[in-house]
């Protein structure tokens, strides 16, 4: 049975592409199966002994942890070797564009796609738990963090960094899932399954395609070349997140094929949705470390003026922001990334120096601790904080 929030939305997404609404509405329905299988296994298991068999597990692989559950060597077994698409000598001008356009990628990020994937119901299940309201800035480095270990040359190759951090989320998702199924908050027959496989993919393609698209509306133009690899790194990522087959994006067109059926299948934004892009909107000045109040301010006026520009008109009236137009601003900074490239193409030791700025811009707004595969010990966050 299709979940009730999505029946008014099914006739206009068959219209758009009958075969790919059929998809997406059969996997709001669907959550992770292997993930899934990890996290019922655990039920009970001390968290250190949890965190021990993880930590093992995705350094060293399933033969280190033959006292863990098989559900979790299977797991890990299940990724351990990347898909056949995935060309490893590819990934280098997806790394080296995303690195050397930091600041184009997190103001598309942060202001458009990080938007538009919070404008789902997958809202629904983050303000249950209150994961985004109670610690926005957190989980706004978390998420920079998880960019920039998958865009390091080499950051997916299997136990290195970008690897571990996109299997710590599909864990953490499939833990929060089993929680939410159990929980009196979640009505199942309304919205489907919590943190479905159809969000995630709808996110996987928000943040590959969605990206590139949106960084070029600030006036970043990738060659093909460039966008082929960028969407390779992001499919890979989105494969390990635990990304149906089906859902998987290899280009801009198919994520924006599948960004256009599922914003028609999905409801209107919600409170919850309104909410929590507002957080995130307004929590993006803390985690760029600027500590004066006016100029945070300013920050966050200027933020909602290229959202709107990114998102488009419609849903940024859903969503409650601030009636403001950012032609001016997103003039600006299409000139400026234009002016960028060229000086950057003709002068190598700018580019140098450029590159060398951004990345540390990069680890100023992401998160620094290690990565840490503790998975959470109660459905709400406070009580979560509580526990230890």
């Amino acid at each position: 049975m299709i979940p009730s929030a999505y029946l008014s939305g099914m006739g206009a997404a068959r219209q758009i592409d009958s075969e790919l609404a059929e998809l997406y509405l059969t996997h709001t329905q669907i959550g992770d199966p292997k993930a899934d299988a990890v996290i019922a296994e655990f039920r009970g298991v001390p968290f250190r002994t949890q965190m021990d068999w993880f930590r093992r597990g995705v350094s060293e692989g399933p033969e280190a942890i033959p006292d863990a559950p098989e559900a979790l060597r299977e797991f890990i077994r299940s990724v351990e070797a990347p898909p056949v698409w995935f060309d490893a000598s590819r990934a280098l001008p997806g790394c080296r564009v995303f690195y050397g356009n930091v600041e184009t990628f997190m103001a598309a990020f942060a202001g458009g796609v990080l938007i538009q994937g919070f404008s789902t119901l997958i809202s629904r299940s983050f303000a249950i738990t209150g994961r985004l309201i109670d610690a926005g800035e957190r989980r706004l480095k978390q998420n920079n963090r998880h960019l920039a270990e998958i865009f390091l040359p080499g950051g997916l190759d299997t136990y290195n960094d970008g690897w571990k951090a996109s299997l710590r989320i599909r864990l953490m998702h499939a833990s929060l899932r089993s929680m939410l199924q159990r929980s009196p908050e979640w009505d199942q027959d309304a919205w489907g399954t919590p943190l479905s496989a159809a969000h995630i993919a709808f996110g996987a393609a928000a943040f590959s395609g969605g990206l590139v698209m949106a960084a070029g509306k600030l006036g970043l133009q990738l060659t093909e070349e460039e966008r082929e690899s960028f969407m390779m790194i992001w499919r890979y990522s989105a494969h390990l997140m635990g990304v149906p087959e089906a859902l998987q994006v290899a280009t801009v067109e198919e994520a924006e094929a599948l960004i256009e059926v599922g914003r028609a299948i999905e409801p209107e934004p919600d409170f919850e949705s309104i909410i929590l892009t507002n957080s995130l909107i307004n929590s993006a000045p803390i985690v760029a470390g600027i500590a004066h109040p006016g100029m945070r301010r300013r920050l966050v006026r200027k933020i909602y003026r290229v959202s709107r520009e990114l998102i488009g008109q419609p849903l940024a009236d859903q969503l409650r922001f601030p009636p403001e137009r950012g032609h001016l601003d997103l003039a600006l900074f299409r000139l400026k990334c234009r002016l960028d490239r060229i000086a950057r193409r003709w002068v190598p030791s700018l580019d140098q120096m450029r590159r060398s700025g951004q990345f540390s811009l990069l680890m100023t707004v992401s998160s620094k601790d290690e990565i840490s595969f503790r998975m959470p010990g109660h459905l709400h966050a406070e009580k979560d904080r509580e526990n230890g």
